[in-house]
């Protein structure tokens, strides 16, 4: 699935992963190809992505995501 990991400042990541993690305020939830449709807020902590070169993380102190149609959008503090 495509994944874009975006802060004010910068893009962090934009590319592909086959598992998204990120500290959603309610708990960790993860992600994977297909999800159905998701718009939460995320706490201070760490989006783990597995790729297919290895696994990725990226600390963040909060944010938003969205899952739609294979495509993760972190927009992250």
């Amino acid at each position: 699935m495509r994944v874009e990991i975006i802060t004010p400042d910068k893009e962090l990541f934009k590319g592909e992963a086959s598992y998204v993690g990120v500290p959603g305020v309610d708990g960790s939830m993860g992600f994977l190809e297909n999800h159905a449709p998701l718009i939460t807020v995320l706490k201070a902590g760490e989006v783990k992505l597995r790729t297919d070169k290895g696994e990725k993380s990226f600390a963040v102190k909060g944010g938003v995501v969205e899952v739609s149609r294979n495509t993760v959008l972190v927009l992250a503090e």
